[in-house]
C-alpha cells in the first residue's frame, strides 16, 4: 500500500513537471503568449483597482450624504457657531471680453467665478480624497456665499450641455465652488478725448444678504483676475488690471465687496484709417483749387462744394456711432477744424472770383452809355463834356489808362481807345475806382499764391497742437 502511494505521488509529480515543461516549452516557442499573459494580469489588476476606487468613492458619497442629513443647516454660515465672519476667497477667470459700446456704455464678458471657503461641518476622517460634484441637488444642499454683481446689467447662467457648475469638497473641509456666467457690465466712459481716450471699466462682486459681520469677501493672494490665453479686444488694449476690496454701506448694514478695475487704452488704428486719413485727404484736395485758374469758375466751385459735402458726410457717419453727449469730443474738434478749412478754401475762391470780375462803378457805365450816344458831328467821338453833361464845353483833355492822374493831359477831342477823360476841378469827378480792375486782378492772383502756402502751414500747425494735446495730456 505504501509503495503504491509513493508510486502514485511520483507519477503525479512527474505529470506536473511534464505539464510545466510542456507549458514552458510552448511559451518559449511563442513569445506573444507571454505578452498576452502579461496584459491579462495587468488588466485584472487595474480592474480590481478601479473597482476598489469606485467602491471607495461610493463610500465617500454615502458619508457626505450622512453629513448633510445630520445636523447640517445650509442657511447658517460655516462659522456661525463661532460668531465669526466666514472668509470667502474669490477669483475670476475671464474667457472672453467683448468690445465696449460707446452708445450703450457696456461690455459683455464670459467668465468663471471661483469661490473658496472652509466648512468644517463637511470634514470627515474617512474622506481621503477630493470629491468633484456637479449635481444641482447637492449644490442646493450645501451653504454657498450669496454674492451678486452690482454693476451688471444682464446675467446668464450657462446650461450647455449641462449646468456649468462644479463643487469640489476636499478632505479637510475646504470647498471650491465654480460656475460659468455670461454677464453684461456697465462702463461709464468719459468721451472727451474720443477716439484718443483711455477708459477704466470695473467688475464688482458683493455680498447680497450677509453683512460684513457674517461674510467677508477677499481676492486671491496672487493673480485674482486671470485673462484667457490669447484673449484680445477689438478696439482696446488692456494696460493693467487692479483688484481691490471695498465696502458698501446701506441703511440696513455694511456689506463686503470686491472690485476689479480694467485700465483700457483705445487702439487708434481703426480711427486713423476710417476717420483721420480720409478727412486729411479731403482737406488737401480742397487746396487744389488754389492752383486752378481764376476763370475756372465751374471747376473750382464744384471742387469746393464737393469737398465740403464730403467732410460733412464723414462727420455725420462718425457721430452716428456715438452718444449725444453735451461736451466737446476730440473727434468733434478735428472734424470741425477740417470743415472750417474746406469752407475757408471755398470762401477764398468766392473772394478771389469777386475781385477778378469786379467792374467800375456807375460812372463807368455812364461813360459807356455816353460813348454810344455821342453827337453825330463828332463822328462817334466822345468828349469829356458830354460825359459830364456839359455839351457847350469843347475843350477836352484826355490821358492814357494807367498814367498818373496828375500828369499833363492832352487837349482836344481824342478817341476813347486806350484813353480816359480828364476833368477840371469844377466839374463832377469820376470815381477813383476807375482803374480798380487792373489792381484787383493782380491782388486776386496774389491771394491764390498766399493761400497755397498759408493753408498747409496753418493746417500743419493745428496738427502739431492737436495730437500732443490729446495723446500726451
Amino acid at each position: 500500500m505504501g509503495l503504491w502511494r509513493e508510486s502514485s505521488f511520483a507519477t503525479a509529480v512527474a505529470k506536473k513537471e511534464a505539464t510545466g515543461a510542456t507549458l514552458m516549452g510552448v511559451l518559449q516557442c511563442d513569445p506573444w503568449r507571454w505578452r498576452l499573459l502579461g496584459l491579462f494580469l495587468i488588466s485584472g489588476l487595474l480592474g480590481a483597482s478601479a473597482s476598489s476606487s469606485r467602491g471607495a468613492k461610493m463610500d465617500h458619497l454615502q458619508i457626505l450624504d450622512g453629513l448633510l442629513r445630520k445636523d447640517y443647516d445650509r442657511r447658517a454660515t460655516p462659522t456661525n457657531q463661532f460668531n465669526n465672519a466666514t472668509t470667502v476667497i474669490c477669483e475670476l477667470y475671464i474667457r472672453s471680453f467683448g468690445s465696449i459700446s460707446p452708445v450703450t456704455m457696456d461690455y459683455e464678458v464670459d467668465l468663471y467665478l471661483r469661490q473658496k471657503w472652509q466648512d468644517e461641518r463637511l470634514k470627515h476622517a474617512e474622506i481621503t480624497e477630493a470629491l468633484d460634484l456637479n449635481d444641482p441637488n447637492l449644490v442646493k444642499a450645501i451653504w454657498k456665499p450669496e454674492v451678486y454683481f452690482p454693476n451688471a446689467k444682464h446675467a446668464e447662467f450657462q446650461y450647455v450641455t449641462v449646468p456649468n457648475v462644479l463643487v469640489r469638497i476636499n478632505p479637510d473641509g475646504g470647498i471650491l465652488y465654480m460656475l460659468r456666467l455670461k454677464l453684461t457690465f456697465s462702463c461709464m466712459m468719459d468721451l472727451a478725448k474720443f477716439p484718443l481716450d483711455s477708459q477704466i471699466c470695473t467688475m464688482e462682486v458683493a455680498s447680497f444678504s450677509k453683512t460684513i459681520e457674517e461674510l467677508r469677501l477677499e481676492w486671491k493672494n496672487s493673480n485674482p483676475v486671470i485673462m484667457g490665453k490669447g484673449l484680445r479686444m477689438p478696439q482696446f488694449e488692456i494696460v493693467d488690471i487692479v483688484a481691490s476690496d471695498c465696502q458698501e454701506s446701506f441703511q440696513i448694514g455694511n456689506y463686503s465687496c470686491l472690485v476689479a478695475e480694467f485700465y483700457l487704452s483705445r487702439s487708434v488704428g481703426f480711427h486713423l484709417v476710417q476717420s483721420y486719413l480720409p478727412t486729411i485727404l479731403i482737406v488737401v484736395i480742397s487746396w487744389v483749387s488754389f492752383w486752378m485758374d481764376v476763370d475756372s469758375v465751374p471747376g473750382r466751385t464744384t471742387l469746393g462744394v464737393t469737398t465740403l459735402l464730403a467732410v460733412s458726410s464723414q462727420s455725420s457717419g462718425i457721430q452716428s456711432g456715438l452718444p449725444q453727449v453735451s461736451y466737446v469730443k476730440a473727434i468733434d474738434v478735428w472734424m470741425g477744424t477740417c470743415s472750417a478749412f474746406v469752407f475757408c478754401a471755398l470762401l477764398e475762391f468766392t473772394i478771389v472770383n469777386y475781385m477778378w470780375r469786379r467792374q467800375p462803378d456807375v460812372q463807368y457805365k455812364a461813360v459807356a452809355a455816353a460813348a454810344t450816344a455821342a453827337a453825330p458831328g463828332a463822328g462817334g467821338i466822345l468828349t469829356p463834356a458830354s460825359v459830364n453833361g456839359n455839351a457847350a464845353s469843347s475843350a477836352a483833355k484826355m490821358r492814357r489808362v494807367g498814367s498818373d492822374p496828375s500828369a499833363a493831359c492832352a487837349p482836344g477831342v481824342m478817341e476813347m481807345v486806350g484813353m480816359v477823360p480828364c476833368y477840371e476841378p469844377h466839374l463832377p469827378q469820376l470815381s477813383p475806382y476807375r482803374e480798380a480792375p487792373i489792381y484787383t486782378k493782380v491782388l486776386a492772383r496774389k491771394i491764390d499764391e498766399w493761400s497755397r502756402l498759408g493753408f498747409p502751414l496753418f493746417f500743419a500747425t493745428f496738427n502739431l497742437i492737436y495730437w500732443p494735446y490729446y495723446m500726451l495730456a
